[in-house]
């Protein structure tokens, strides 16, 4: 809270400084970047694609328990106790390694998507400055509790972004 305060202060200082006839303040909206921008859906259908492979072993393991579940429910009381509990293990052991193929999973999802958004959110930002500085603003902003949708400058940044070379090792 003490730092957002510091920030306004800063910001009042500056604009007060420089003249408020002068003065362009610009608005981003990071989220709808790393939505919409076509780095963003590249590197969303390339993380798919890495994992499709390990997304298949893991709706078949579970598909599998289900059976198994079924299985085990269904024939259950017509086999042996000793039968029973082996195929009660079993099942156990499945759910506990399909749990840790799952967690881990998400862990590895979680990181590659967190390294690919950081790629988008350095094109962004050259983006942003880009129009920045050929729209003559003096601040961008990327958060705001409310912005009037005038300084709103998001759809040129996305339309910067489309228009930027297609880096090909990124397909």
């Amino acid at each position: 809270m003490k730092t957002i305060f510091c920030a306004v202060l800063l910001l009042f200082a500056y604009i007060t400084q420089a003249g408020a006839g002068d003065f362009r303040i610009g608005v981003v909206d990071t989220e709808r970047i790393l939505r919409e921008s076509e780095q963003a859906v590249r590197a969303g259908k390339k993380i798919e694609k890495e994992f499709a492979a390990r997304d298949q072993e893991i709706k078949k393991m579970i598909k599998q328990s289900k059976d198994q579940q079924t299985s085990l429910e269904k024939d259950g009381s017509t086999l042996s106790d000793l039968v029973r509990r082996n195929k009660e293990r079993e099942l156990i052991n499945l759910n506990l390694t399909l749990q840790t193929l799952q967690r881990e999973y998400r862990e590895d999802m979680n990181l590659r998507q967190n390294e690919e958004l950081a790629g988008v959110l350095a094109h962004a930002d050259k983006a942003i400055r880009e129009v920045a500085e050929s729209d003559g603003y003096d601040i961008i902003l990327q958060e705001s509790v409310y912005h009037n949708p005038k300084v709103d400058i998001t759809d040129k940044v996305l339309k910067y972004l489309a228009n930027e070379p297609v880096d090909k090792s990124d397909k």
